[in-house]
């Protein structure tokens, strides 16, 4: 039986652990500092936040170009011989990483790509599922995980609220960004995946301690969560009493595993400092 091989991008957020166990490829995408293009993981996100304090200024983000692109699968297939690459993509909606993947993907058999259109946890969320029917269907085909993976895509939520209005509005990727124009009334957004845009649906007020909470009562009521699994995704500077409220509230609320998962580079310089998200599958 052919070997399944599963890839992403760094956007993914997916935790070092996670992919080293189940060979998960990642190929990285890019943050543009100082007019210096860096891969993400290049850059800490420490250096991103200090670039900003030092400069009032906010690293700029590119896709993975086609070439890289091109990289990955032929590694891929040099070091998985014979084997089946299911691409699942970051969402072709923000990012025109998807379509240099697809472009890449001609050159290649036996790869199939998939538009999640998700980000950070939401694409996570996904990968995963694909990991888990793999562990739990080993002589499944492609075809059949294919249509399975496809079939979540729909039933992803992600909602997040940024640490800071300041990168969220230089990082033009929320594509009603006058909504959130009350940044001067201490408004926070919340953030959402609409058919693979990110749109701000609401506005919370408060500390972050409230409106995290706030979030996560209202995006368990909006939607019906597999409680198998949630993910939940921070950037750094989130205080660690946030982190211990979340996870009492997954508790209570019945999730059997809680999967933190730290923003990159490339995430962080849209989200900001002290950000907070939230993802998982509808059943």
């Amino acid at each position: 039986m052919r070997k399944i091989i599963l890839s992403t991008e760094s956007g993914a957020d997916l935790p070092e652990d996670l992919v080293e166990k189940h060979q998960i490829q990642v190929v990285p995408m890019h943050v543009i500092m100082d007019s210096k293009d860096y891969l993400d993981g290049q850059l800490s996100v420490e250096e991103v936040f200090d670039y900003y304090s030092r400069t009032k200024k906010i690293p700029s983000t590119t896709a993975t170009n086609v070439y890289e692109y091109h990289e990955l699968f032929t590694k891929i297939r040099v070091n998985f011989p014979d084997s089946i690459i299911i691409h699942i993509g970051y969402t072709s909606k923000a990012s025109a990483s998807f379509q240099s993947a697809l472009i890449a993907a001609e050159d290649f058999e036996d790869l199939f790509l998939i538009d999640t259109l998700n980000v950070t946890g939401g694409l996570a969320a996904i990968v995963m599922y694909a990991v888990t029917m793999l562990e739990e269907e080993p002589s499944i085909s492609h075809v059949h995980l294919i249509e399975k993976i496809e079939s979540v895509v729909p039933k992803t939520k992600l909602a997040f609220i940024p640490g800071s209005l300041d990168f969220l509005r230089a990082g033009g990727r929320v594509s009603n960004v006058a909504y959130i124009g009350g940044s001067l009334l201490k408004v926070k957004p919340c953030i959402e995946l609409k058919e693979g845009k990110l749109v701000s649906t609401k506005k919370y007020r408060g500390n972050m301690s409230m409106v995290a909470e706030k979030l996560m009562r209202d995006y368990l009521n909006q939607y019906d969560i597999d409680r198998k699994q949630l993910y939940l995704i921070y950037s750094i500077g989130l205080d660690e009493s946030i982190k211990r409220r979340m996870d009492e509230i997954t508790k209570e609320t019945g999730f059997e595993n809680v999967t933190w998962m730290q923003a990159g580079a490339m995430i962080s310089t849209h989200a900001g400092p002290g950000g907070f998200g939230i993802a998982g599958l509808e059943y």
